[in-house]
């Protein structure tokens, strides 16, 4: 579990270890989700009956098929201590459980002739469970059996909460603090997978470079908590925007400088977006619009062979865009093709940008 790099991979891992450890046929992992009350199988392992899928996507059980959860976790576990595992059989006579005649039915449809189902128990509560299950005809699961069940339930929660706070701490560096939206880091990543995949196969990359206006004003008269609930807004704006492009991200760069990169979408398509996103800007109760600029690798840009390229085009025609006080966004490649002022400000030596004053100090 500790070498998976996602979730689903780690619960894979999780599984097919405890399947291994306990010598079952097949062994599945399933939370519980309170809200919904139910049991939802995340992974399947082993050998899979007829409909059953590794990764099942809708695969879920109400709990009330299941009593001896319920009751189980709340009036046996409720006094303290971890819940142990039970057995259940397929005749129902070897049993040392609650038994349940939901699961015993599922045994017998799928070919099964016991199975071993342990609680799994994260930060004090009952999180799902863990069901190993031997093929019918084979050895029983025995007391034994069970009580390494409860073991190796506690290894696996101790991996989930492992995987969990590593996605966590992923999430965090990637993610803008204040506003939820990524971070340049995040933009940093994605950009580059996405003009891989533009030299590749020609896929349209498109990035809008936001620079909220006014926001000076704003904190040197009301205030820094204010102002941040100025970039918050915005954040929201540019959020909704950006869901109208599929696959778009949307990011705060850092101050008042945030963009979208979309990977697919037109330049037209992009550069509508954009048209709408400085309409909601202007809107904001606070604040004094936005200024934005776009390049697209779908309009006359010449070639973009980095992403600095890019971010230098995007933010020429963004610091254009505030220049001109426009309140519609500045499209690089639009006034002239290669001759565009935008394209020959980008490309000016002289000037560096404060997007890559910030992108590429080292």
């Amino acid at each position: 579990m500790a070498a998976a790099h996602t979730p689903r991979e780690s619960v894979r891992a999780a599984a097919e270890g405890v399947r291994a450890a306990l010598g079952g046929s097949f062994a599945a992992i399933s939370a519980w989700e309170r809200e919904l009350g139910q049991l939802k199988v995340l992974v399947n392992v082993g050998e899979l009956a007829e409909g059953e899928e590794e990764f099942p996507g809708d695969e879920a059980y109400p709990v009330h098929e299941f009593p001896e959860i319920v009751g189980f976790l709340h009036e046996q576990w409720a006094g303290g201590g971890q819940p142990n595992a039970w057995v259940e059989t397929v005749d129902g006579t070897a049993g040392d459980g609650p038994y349940n005649h939901q699961r015993v039915a599922a045994l017998r449809r799928r070919g099964r002739g016991c199975c071993v189902v342990a609680p799994i128990v994260l930060h004090g509560r009952a999180w799902g469970e863990v069901y190993v299950a031997r093929t019918a005809g084979g050895r029983v699961f025995t007391r034994a059996d069970a009580d390494f069940a409860t073991v190796l339930a506690a290894v696996t929660a101790a991996g989930i909460a492992q995987t969990e706070r590593l996605a966590e701490a992923r999430r965090l560096a990637f993610t803008d603090a204040l506003t939820g939206l990524a971070n340049r880091r995040a933009v940093d990543m994605r950009l580059d997978e996405a003009l891989e995949r533009h030299r590749r196969d020609g896929a349209v990359v498109s990035l809008v470079v936001c620079d909220l206006n006014g926001l000076k004003r704003v904190n040197d008269s009301c205030g820094h908590a204010v102002g941040d609930r100025l970039l918050e807004r915005f954040g929201s704006v540019l959020s909704l925007c950006g869901a109208i492009l599929p696959g778009a991200l949307a990011a705060r760069l850092g101050g008042d400088e945030f963009c979208l990169l979309t990977v697919g979408p037109s330049a037209d398509e992009v550069a509508k977006v954009a048209g709408e996103l400085c309409d909601r800007a202007a809107e904001l109760e606070l604040g004094e619009g936005v200024a934005v600029g776009v390049a697209s690798t779908g309009d006359p840009i010449g070639p973009v062979r980095s992403a600095r390229r890019l971010f230098r085009l995007a933010d020429a025609a963004q610091y254009r865009a505030k220049g001109a006080g426009s309140r519609v966004p500045v499209v690089a490649g639009r006034d002239g093709g290669t001759d565009d002022p935008v394209i020959r400000l980008a490309d000016a030596p002289e000037r560096a940008s404060s997007t890559e004053r910030r992108r590429f100090r080292r």
